[in-house]
């Protein structure tokens, strides 16, 4: 008898990003929470989503909105308790859900314990637990390395023990020196600590980060900058982030998560390991290694602001990113996160559902943020209630992420259900909340919930739009149209990118003997078709084939 081959969780899974300070307040404070997670469990259940990403929850002073940790190892007090991840993580549990969170690799705040005891002496034994080193010869600088942020040096200064520190971001967020056992050692056992109290995945913030060159050169010019550029843009970061090296922290890693089962006593291997990678596909599937390295890579393509939305564009990058992964390889899909304008802000409503079908009928792992099933848009943020530390240091340029991290739309009262209507909402809510929110959409049989819901539910049924091949199809430059297949079902999606109708020849194999199985529309559900496809402007259609006997 023929072995079943285990086929990971995490496959044909569809991950739910939470912003938790967005999410939902349950104590009134105006910031979300874990409890306010906890009170949304029937929804994400009823949604169909199978993983929930929590973004951190370690104490922090908020510098970079918990990416500054000053206590790997415990809850801010702003966000709940042990007790409170404990039961978000059995209740999970419990609706066979799995949960991930992020694990902050690059650098901690300045207030850790550990910068605080490295900073205060050059012989401290955690002084090499960050990346400390003397001026240049004039004086000035080590390198001329640039913050992310402001675009300034990444040396900061101390005084008292007259070394520059470095900080990729915010001087408040000095970098790990992963080369440093100690420092390396602990870090591990970060991830031993959270593995072990139950989580399903670590996502591995800035993982390209955490080695930096050991000669630490300086990085080379960038000709083509010009004002109006992020100005840490000014340089081609060769030297500090993605070196040779960090394939080694990738492996180390993975060596560490694959010593776990998953949660319900599986055999080892099945916690997952996704890492942030703002890179070209090219750069981001050497990060699968031969599968020692990240399970999955983050695929931001579609998500880029810079990406020209077409049919033909999708397209390329979909076939190159399916030529390009090794041998084994998952690929995966994200069309947002928190630091990323919103879709439907990018292109339009009509299109942000053409990409939501686009995004739950790719062959791999998807992930979608929270907020993007209703096709909620960026809110506007006037100045005196800018939060987001980028947008302070680079302002007018469109590098803030506040308009992508307001808070959740429940409903239609003053501060749509995420908080109290008495309190301030830690960012403004959205100007078109009274219309899209989960409480109106859910009424509405052909509202972009109830489509993304009904996606997300067919997925649930068709094997072949989880685990099956992909193959795209010749069609007309404003359509998009892939198949989609198993030993048991064939499927073809094919998507509008204009406003304008258009039709297209089924293949043969479908002429017809084939019925529609979703429209973003709503309303073709169990049509069969002949031998053509017709297709309104901005309209995707899901297609399978009828059982041959």
């Amino acid at each position: 008898m023929a072995l079943m081959t285990h086929s990971p969780w995490w496959k044909s899974a569809v991950i739910y990003q939470t912003y938790l300070r967005s999410f939902q307040d349950s104590n009134g404070d105006g910031i979300g929470d874990i409890r306010g997670i906890i009170q949304r469990l029937d929804y994400l259940e009823w949604l169909g989503i199978d993983a929930i990403w929590v973004t951190p929850f370690y104490p922090s002073p908020m510098a970079d909105f918990g990416y500054d940790v000053s206590d790997h190892t415990n809850i801010d007090p702003i966000f709940g308790t042990f007790s409170d991840i404990d039961s978000l993580i059995g209740y999970l549990h419990d609706r066979n859900l799995k949960i991930l969170i992020d694990f902050v690799a690059a650098h901690t705040s300045d207030r850790n314990q550990w910068f605080i005891e490295s900073r205060s002496s050059r012989s401290h034994p955690k002084r090499d637990w960050y990346i400390w080193k003397d001026p240049s010869a004039n004086g000035e600088p080590p390198n001329n390395w640039l913050g992310r942020f402001d675009g300034l040096s990444a040396w900061e200064w101390d005084s008292k023990t007259e070394q520059y520190y470095l900080h990729s971001f915010l001087k408040e967020q000095p970098d790990i020196n992963w080369r440093s056992p100690g420092a390396r050692q602990a870090m591990l056992d970060v991830l031993h600590f959270w593995l072990q109290r139950g989580v399903d995945g670590i996502r591995v913030d800035a993982a390209y980060r955490a080695y930096k060159d050991l000669q630490f050169r300086d990085n080379p010019v960038n000709p083509d900058w010009h004002p109006g550029m992020e100005p840490s843009d000014r340089l081609f970061e060769v030297f500090s982030k993605n070196i040779p090296e960090i394939h080694d922290f990738n492996r180390m890693l993975r060596t560490l998560v694959d010593q776990y089962g998953d949660t319900y006593g599986t055999p080892n291997g099945d916690r997952l390991l996704i890492a942030e990678l703002y890179k070209s596909l090219e750069e981001i599937v050497k990060h699968y290694g031969v599968n020692d390295e990240f399970h999955l890579p983050l695929n931001s393509e579609l998500m880029s602001s810079d990406f020209q939305w077409s049919a033909e564009s999708v397209r390329e990058v979909v076939d190159r990113y399916e030529r390009l992964l090794p041998e084994g390889a998952w690929p995966n899909w994200s069309l947002g996160n928190h630091d990323k304008h919103r879709v439907a802000s990018r292109i339009g409503t009509s299109q942000a559902k053409i990409a939501m079908m686009l995004l739950l009928t790719l062959r791999g792992t998807p992930t979608i943020y929270y907020g993007d099933e209703l096709g909620m848009e960026d809110a506007w943020i006037p100045s005196e209630h800018i939060q987001d530390p980028w947008e302070k240091k680079s302002p007018g340029i469109g590098v803030g992420r506040d308009p992508e991290r307001t808070p959740m739309l429940w409903d239609n009262s003053a501060n749509a259900g995420f908080c109290s209507e008495l309190v301030q909402p830690w960012l403004p809510i959205t100007h078109n909340y009274k219309n899209i929110n989960v409480q109106a959409q859910k009424q509405d049989s052909r509202s972009f919930l109830s489509l993304t819901r009904a996606l997300l539910h067919l997925r649930r049924r068709q094997t072949a739009l989880q685990l099956g091949d992909y193959i795209s199809l010749y069609s007309p430059p404003e359509l998009f149209c892939y198949r989609r297949f198993n030993e048991t079902s064939d499927i073809v999606v094919a998507l509008n990118f204009s406003s304008q109708y258009q039709e297209w020849v089924l293949p043969v194999e479908f002429r017809n003997q084939s019925k529609v199985l979703l429209s973003t529309f709503m309303d073709r559900q169990g049509g069969h078709l002949g031998n053509t496809l017709e297709l309104r402007g901005n309209e995707g259609l899901i297609v399978e084939r009828n059982h041959q006997s």
